[in-house]
C-alpha cells in the first residue's frame, strides 16, 4: 500500500500540535514554571541571599567550571576516538563501539563507586600518582575525571555522523594542492566539524553540571572545596528547605539555559556563513 502524493504517514497537523504541545506541556513547562514560582515565596531579599551565601557560590563555581572544563577536555578527546571509529576498521572494533555508550549504561553510582576504587589513594591508577603528589579522589580533580568519563559519549555520538558525511574528497583534493596534513585538519576538516563540536560540547556541558551518582563517591564533599551544587541542592531538601532548594536549581537552571542558547546561537551563525 503507498500512500498519495502530498499525504503524511502521521494524522495531521492540528492533532500532531495538539499532542505535542499538551506533552511538553506535561513533562517539561508545567514542572519548570513551579520550580520558577517556587523560590519566590522566601521574597525578593531571601531569594538573593539563598543564592550568594558563600558556599552556594563555591558549590556553583565548581559545578560550572568543572563541567565546563571537562567538556572543553572532551572536544579533541572526542573527535580523535569518533575520527578511528569511523574512518578505521580494526579487529574488535564492535566491542570498542559498546564501550563508548557504557557510561551511558551504567548506573551513575557504579561508575562513581568504580572511578572511585581506580583513582583512591589505594586503587590502581591512585596509587601510581599518589608518589607524584597527585591526588585524584575526594578532590576536585576527581570530579572533573568523573564528568570527563561521564561527558565523553555525547562528543563521540554527536561528532560520528558528521564525519561520516565529510567527503574525503576535500581532504585528498587539499594534499594534491601541497596541504599538509596540520593545514587540512586545520582549514578542512575541523571547520566542517565545529558545529558539531560545539553541539558535543553543550551536551556534555549539560549533562556535566547536573551529574549527581557518579561525582558523589569520588568528589569528597567538602563544603567550600568538593562541594557540587546538586549535592547542595539535596541537603537543602534534606533540610525541608524546599524553596532554598528551588532557588538554587533555578540559578543552574537559567544559567544552563544561558549557556546553551549562547551554543546554539554561535552553531547557527556559524552554518549561516557556511
Amino acid at each position: 500500500m503507498t500512500l498519495r502524493p502530498g499525504r503524511s504517514a502521521l494524522p495531521g497537523f492540528p492533532l500532531t500540535l495538539g499532542i505535542t504541545v499538551v506533552w511538553l506541556s506535561v513533562i517539561v513547562l508545567l514542572p519548570l514554571t513551579l520550580l520558577a514560582l517556587r523560590p519566590w515565596t522566601l521574597g525578593l531579599a531571601g531569594v538573593w541571599h539563598s543564592v550568594t551565601e558563600p558556599r552556594v557560590l563555591a558549590a556553583l563555581r565548581l559545578s560550572f567550571g568543572t563541567a565546563a572544563l571537562a567538556a572543553a577536555v572532551n572536544m579533541p578527546l572526542g573527535l580523535l576516538v569518533a575520527w578511528v571509529m569511523v574512518r578505521y576498521r580494526f579487529p574488535l572494533r564492535n566491542l570498542a563501539d559498546s564501550l563508548i555508550d557504557m557510561p551511558l549504561a551504567l548506573p551513575t553510582a557504579v561508575a562513581g563507586i568504580a572511578l572511585t576504587a581506580l583513582f583512591a589513594p589505594r586503587g590502581w591508577i591512585g596509587a601510581l600518582l599518589l608518589p607524584l603528589g597527585i591526588r585524584v579522589a575526594y578532590t576536585p580533580l576527581g570530579i572533573f575525571v568523573a564528568l570527563v568519563f561521564v561527558g565523553l559519549p555525547f562528543m563521540v555520538r554527536t561528532l560520528e555522523p558528521v564525519i561520516m558525511e565529510l567527503p574525503k574528497e576535500a581532504e585528498e583534493a587539499a594534499a594534491t594542492l601541497g596541504a599538509s596534513r596540520r593545514q587540512t585538519l586545520m582549514r578542512v576538516v575541523l571547520p566542517a566539524l565545529t558545529p558539531a563540536l560545539l553541539a558535543g560540547f553543550g551536551a556534555a556541558f549539560g549533562r556535566g553540571i547536573g551529574e549527581y551518582g557518579s561525582v558523589i563517591f569520588i568528589a569528597g564533599n567538602m563544603p567550600m572545596v568538593s562541594e557540587i551544587a546538586p549535592l547542595l541542592i539535596l541537603i537543602r531538601l534534606e533540610q525541608l528547605d524546599y524553596a532554598g532548594a528551588a532557588a538554587l536549581a533555578l540559578v543552574m537552571l537559567l544559567a544552563s539555559f544561558a549557556v546553551l542558547l549562547m551554543l546554539n546561537l554561535l552553531r547557527a551563525r556559524m552554518r549561516s556563513r557556511a
